[in-house]
């Protein structure tokens, strides 16, 4: 990168580190279940709330019991369950006119970070009917309280539950962008490991391996603070210990609940002190391919990790502590090598592959230059790379015979 585009992302990037104290970053309150929701919202004056989930969610039944418990308690519930892997503008239209036509006073986001996101996204076109979705992308362009937010990961993954991020997809434009402000936030967040335990063992594992991206990429970068440094690496320690028995054993309870607390705190962590290239590079994978965003975080993050180099060795050997994987003695490149290769063994012993095969060769220079929008000036990466290097990173992940 250029120096005069360095001095004007870290500058952007020194503004947010301070601004950090001054803004009203908050934690959603937790619930232990979903049989907690009904007296929540009746707490809240909600006598109807809009439900934002997924087929795959509806089909296996997940939302039953929190069904039955709303019913039990007579509070209306709209069911829109029609989002997709990426959550589409269409979508969240479509939830928002369910939510106005079925006067709706609250929502709850049911599913993993794509339904968490759409129902986001349907709160800001439910109090901004006016501002078209891709107007609203960037960072503080809602400044609008939403109705009230409950979200119920059913993956321990996304971070969706915590942050102050929907991420959407324009199909039109082949494009996915964020919209990032403090609204977003849902009220509460209902940590439940019952409604995990039949998602599947690949799932689980990409799930678990987006959180532990989250965690890595916020700890890593340049603007951090205690609380995100400790919640990161909790979240890594977690994940290490337990994501291997979820994956082996779906009904291993305990395993689910960590998970779920680890991906809460990675969520804590990087709505603070954000993420870096590996999410830049699977958002623009995303918005071509539909690759699913916790698989590509997986295939990409040991590769970014490597090109990051010395810049990030004094803390990635501090996560390889965490993890396990490093004796506190060894030295901080040693450490910062075993780290990245525990995640390339990782992602060995759950499947995944190391390449992208839906990329492209010609869709390359394309998908550099979003990565380049959306990651600079605004992540603080510990080593800032532009357009021309990004598109280095994605030809290593070319699956070509």
């Amino acid at each position: 990168m250029n120096p005069v585009k360095q001095l004007w992302c870290r500058a952007f990037q020194a503004v947010l580190r301070l601004s950090i104290p001054l803004l009203p970053y908050r934690r959603p309150e937790t619930l232990p279940n979903v049989e907690a929701v009904p007296g929540v919202l009746k707490r809240h004056g909600c006598a109807s709330v809009l439900l934002v989930t997924g087929p795959n969610v509806s089909r296996r039944g997940l939302t039953r019991p929190l069904l039955g418990a709303l019913k039990e308690a007579g509070i209306g519930c709209a069911v829109y369950d029609k989002t997709p892997p990426n959550p589409t503008v269409s979508a969240v239209e479509e939830g928002a006119a369910l939510y106005r036509a079925q006067g709706c006073q609250a929502i709850l986001g049911f599913g993993g970070g794509s339904n968490l996101d759409c129902a986001k996204a349907v709160g800001v076109r439910v109090v901004l009917p006016g501002k078209p979705l891709s107007q609203c992308a960037g960072i503080l362009k809602v400044r609008r309280p939403l109705p009230l937010l409950i979200a119920v990961p059913t993956t321990a993954g996304s971070g969706s539950e915590t942050t102050i991020a929907a991420v959407v997809t324009d199909r039109s434009a082949r494009h996915k962008y964020a919209i990032s402000d403090f609204p977003l936030i849902p009220r509460y967040a209902v940590l439940d490991p019952a409604v995990t335990v039949s998602l599947p063992p690949f799932l689980t594992a990409t799930t678990g391996m987006d959180a532990l991206t989250h965690a890595v990429e916020a700890y890593i970068g340049r603007s951090t603070t205690k609380d995100t440094r400790e919640a990161a690496l909790t979240a890594v320690r977690l994940i290490f210990a337990n994501l291997d028995r979820a994956f082996a054993d779906g009904s291993d309870l305990e395993a689910r609940r960590n998970l779920l607390e680890a991906s809460f705190l990675a969520g804590c962590a990087f709505t603070k002190s954000y993420v870096g290239y590996v999410h830049a590079i699977a958002h623009a994978l995303g918005g071509v391919y539909d690759v699913p965003h916790g698989l590509a975080n997986a295939v990409i993050l040991p590769l970014v990790l490597e090109r990051y180099g010395p810049a990030a060795h004094r803390k990635l050997a501090e996560l390889a502590r965490a993890a396990g994987v490093a004796e506190e003695t060894t030295p901080a490149p040693q450490a910062a090598a075993a780290f990245i290769q525990a995640i390339r063994a990782m992602n060995g012993r759950f499947g995944i592959g190391a390449t992208i095969p839906e990329l492209r060769r010609a869709d390359i220079p394309a998908l550099a230059r979003h990565a380049d929008k959306e990651a600079n000036p605004l992540y603080p990466v510990p080593l800032l790379l532009d357009a021309d290097e990004l598109a280095r990173l994605f030809k290593r992940l070319l699956d070509e015979v």
